[in-house]
């Protein structure tokens, strides 16, 4: 009797949906050639129940412990895990390629092994010689770092079974495979059974496993979403290749706030911390040129100081031309739209560029003031006062509104020697006026915040 042919499905290596049949383009996602024959697994049986392995526990029962932490030796990055290493914690951290993930990691493992005892560091996209070049290049030392490269997970879990390491890291979680399953490495069957067999680790073991993935072109984590959903923690490095700033921020963390940024420099010597990211990113701005304003914006805890630059130019063609870099081109738009109509600055000829220096990118509201000052400053060829801040965001009636954290955006202000800070009317109290230093100058409108910045 012919054995019975296996069905297969066609998976998205993308967003992991199932197709019976191939397509050109995944529906769910939208990505063009993703979709793979898999041979389908069938679901486990579940008609029948036993005897619970498990027991539910009543709330009022359990005792509130704090989460136990250890930190590296990198304050920036303890700061974005919210203090420091939770143990039994499963780390995902992506970035584009070249960004200087494989450094960050390859650091904090020399760090840990360094201060707390042997570390494994498993890599399956470079020889133990090339990881021994670049801790060369990056003067790192240590007897208790051990190195290993492979791509089968059996063996790696048994090394992590004898070695018991501090902490593992994994390099990268899309070149692991395991033999029971027929997928290529990197598939979206094997990245999520491999992350689900480093987190049955982790948990039982108590070793954080840290985990370097892939992105897309999109700038996401590659294979399916659920990756992110099994891990505790998802740190991105961003920055621009060309810029020698990344920033490290954590889009989820189960143990800690996703507020917080870490700042770092990359150098000879690998990404050193930043101790005062306001002072480097405010250190070539020139004096008295038209077009640039300093806002203040929060990122967690920490208040840093951006220059935002603006140029405007006539242009010849239909529609003129609108770039953000650092910023949401919706936003730009918006507040382009309130010069326009609430000030009275005709832009509609005018070709708009903005740039946040350094290669930041700001989401908070807070830098709308910062935006429409430089624009204006531009347009009319007046500089904005070389000792003056902006704060507050810009709504549509051309109105400024308040922002939080105000008392502390103003302090970092003025222990970088700024004496001027135009900031929303609603904001300035007597309490605010007697806890700062800085000339406060209060404005309700745009148009008040612009004739009180310029020169």
């Amino acid at each position: 009797m012919s054995k019975q042919r296996q069905r297969t499905v066609f998976v998205c290596q993308q967003c992991g949906s199932q197709s019976a049949r191939w397509l050109g383009r995944c529906p769910e996602c939208g990505e063009w050639n993703s979709l793979v024959e898999t041979a389908e697994t069938p679901a486990p049986s579940t008609r029948s129940w036993g005897v619970p392995r498990s027991a539910p526990v009543p709330l009022a029962a359990l005792r509130s412990a704090p989460v136990e932490r250890w930190p590296t030796p990198l304050g920036e990055f303890n700061r974005v895990l919210g203090g420091g290493v939770v143990p039994g914690a499963l780390v995902l951290v992506g970035g584009d390629p070249g960004i200087g993930k494989s450094t960050l990691l390859l650091q904090v493992a020399a760090g840990v092994a360094r201060e707390r005892g042997p570390v494994l560091y498993v890599s399956g996209e470079e020889s133990v010689e090339q990881i021994k070049l670049r801790a060369d290049r990056l003067g790192l030392q240590s007897d208790r770092l051990f190195l290993l490269a492979e791509t089968n997970l059996d063996q790696v879990l048994e090394h992590l079974t004898a070695l018991q390491p501090r902490l593992a890291v994994i390099d990268s979680i899309q070149t692991m495979y395991l033999e029971a399953l027929p997928a290529a490495a990197g598939s979206v069957s094997q990245v999520r059974e491999c992350a689900m067999a480093l987190l049955r680790v982790a948990k039982t073991t108590g070793i954080p496993v840290f985990l370097v993935g892939h992105v897309t072109k999109e700038g996401a984590i590659a294979g399916p979403r659920v990756l992110e959903h099994i891990v505790d923690t998802v740190l991105y490095l961003e920055g621009e290749r060309f810029h020698a700033f990344r920033l490290l921020r954590a889009v989820k963390n189960r143990f800690g706030s996703t507020n917080e940024i870490g700042v770092f420099e990359m150098q000879s010597q690998g990404l050193c911390e930043v101790a005062d990211p306001s002072g480097v990113f405010l250190s070539e701005r020139p004096a008295a040129v038209c077009g640039s304003a300093i806002a203040v914006t929060l990122e967690g805890t920490r208040p840093l100081l951006i220059e935002v630059q603006a140029l405007t130019a006539t242009t010849g063609l239909a529609i003129p031309r609108r770039t953000a870099t650092g910023i949401d081109t919706g936003r730009l738009l918006l507040i382009t739209a309130v010069l326009t109509k609430r000030v009275g600055l005709n832009l509609s000829n005018q070709d708009i560029y903005v740039n946040v220096v350094g290669g930041l990118s700001i989401d908070e509201p807070a830098v709308d003031l910062a935006v429409g000052v430089a624009i204006a400053s531009s347009f009319r060829d007046r500089p904005v006062a070389a000792d003056t801040v902006l704060v507050g965001e810009v709504g549509l009636s051309g109105e400024l509104r308040r922002v939080t954290q105000v008392e502390r955006r103003l302090a970092e202000a003025a222990k970088l020697g700024f004496r001027r800070c135009v900031l929303p009317a609603q904001t300035v109290t007597p309490t605010l006026r007697a806890a700062v230093s800085l000339d406060l100058l209060p404005a309700r409108t745009l148009a008040e915040a612009l004739d009180l910045a310029t020169v």
